[in-house]
C-alpha cells in the first residue's frame, strides 16, 4: 500500500490552515519574551550597579549610555517588560486558584494586562523625567 500522507495541521496559519491568531497566544508568547527581556535588563542593572563601585568615569560612561537614544529605548522596553510580566504573572496566579477561565474573563484580563503594562510604563517614565 502507498504511504499515507500526513494530514495538514489545523494549526497552520491562514491561508493554508484554520488557526486564527488570538490575544491569548500573543500574551503567552509575550510573557516568555518579557521574561527574556528581564534577564537582559538585569544585566544592564548589574552594569549600572557595578559602575557605582568603580571610578566616577565608569559611572558617567554608563549614565551616558543610558541617557542615549538606544539606552532610553532599552530602559523603556525593560520597564514595559517588567510591568507586563508582573501583570501577566498575577493573572496566572489567579488562574492557579481556579478562577478566570471563562472565555470573556480570559480576554478581559488579557486586555487589562496590556493596558496595565502600558499605563504603568508611561507613568514611570513621566515620573522619572519629572523628578530628574
Amino acid at each position: 500500500p502507498p504511504p499515507r500522507t500526513r494530514p495538514i495541521s489545523p494549526f497552520l496559519f491562514p491561508p493554508t490552515g484554520t488557526y486564527r491568531w488570538q490575544i491569548t497566544s500573543t500574551l503567552s508568547i509575550l510573557h516568555r519574551a518579557s521574561g527574556v527581556a528581564l534577564v537582559f535588563g538585569a544585566l544592564l542593572l548589574t552594569w549600572w550597579l557595578l559602575a557605582l563601585l568603580g571610578e566616577p568615569d565608569d559611572f558617567a560612561e554608563v549614565q551616558d549610555f543610558l541617557g542615549s537614544i538606544i539606552g532610553r529605548l532599552l530602559l523603556l522596553g525593560w520597564t514595559w517588560a517588567l510591568f507586563f510580566h508582573l501583570g501577566n504573572g498575577i493573572r496566572h496566579l489567579v488562574w492557579d486558584t481556579g478562577h478566570g477561565f471563562e472565555l470573556p474573563s480570559v480576554y478581559r484580563s488579557g486586555w487589562f494586562v496590556i493596558i496595565f503594562s502600558i499605563v504603568l510604563t508611561v507613568v514611570t517614565f513621566l515620573a522619572g523625567y519629572e523628578f530628574r
